[in-house]
């Protein structure tokens, strides 16, 4: 049986994560030192850029995943349409909110959006999207909510930061119903409250 390079290995490694993985856990599945790893990556990106296959190597969340190339994304998008899409609109647009603004409260995000937000924190908590983060320290201690690395993964984040900023709220008001419009206001409001304090 041939022997695989260990840039061959490391690809089938992170075919089969799917999720990404920190150079560190590479190492110690492969068994070799990380400098090994960090050059067998640099191959294996190099190969794959030349080759101009349909995926890259790309690094997110703190480690490396192999992902569809964005040139394919016609393609893909139309697998996306085969599938029941598992997000509602309300489910969108809390996610959002605890991107933006987390940690939150389920209360914060009520008085955001302006409607009970139980059913899309449940479905958003169900998808592993957004995890608890511990209690506010006030009366009643409600739980805080954040974003998980599932996030950061399925938008294509390396980091929270990495979340593109606000637009101007000018640049667009005329490209919103009124519901969007006093949502993406609500946001700015609390957006700019919480940078004051």
């Amino acid at each position: 049986m041939q022997s695989l390079s260990c840039s061959s290995i490391l690809e089938a490694v992170l075919f089969a994560a799917g999720a990404p993985l920190p150079l560190s856990k590479l190492a110690e599945i492969i068994e070799v030192p990380e400098w090994e790893v960090q050059e067998a990556l640099t191959v294996l990106e190099r190969d794959i850029a030349a080759q101009e296959r349909g995926i890259f190597l790309r690094r997110s969340a703190g480690g490396y995943q192999l992902v569809t190339h964005p040139s394919a994304f016609p393609w893909v998008q139309k697998l996306a349409e085969k599938i029941q899409p598992t997000l509602s609109s309300s489910a969108m647009e809390t996610l959002s909110i605890i991107a933006y603004r987390q940690p939150i409260t389920k209360q914060e995000v009520e008085h955001i959006r302006g409607v009970r937000a139980e059913r899309s924190i449940g479905r958003l908590m169900e998808l592993e999207l957004i995890c608890e983060m511990g209690r506010k320290p006030v009366v009643g201690r409600p739980i805080l909510y954040g974003t998980t690395d599932l996030f950061l993964r399925s938008f294509g984040l390396e980091r929270i930061e990495d979340l593109p900023a606000l637009p101007n709220i000018d640049d667009i008001k005329k490209t919103l119903d009124d519901d969007q419009l006093r949502l993406f206001e609500e946001m700015q409001e609390t957006s700019d409250s919480a940078e004051e304090e």
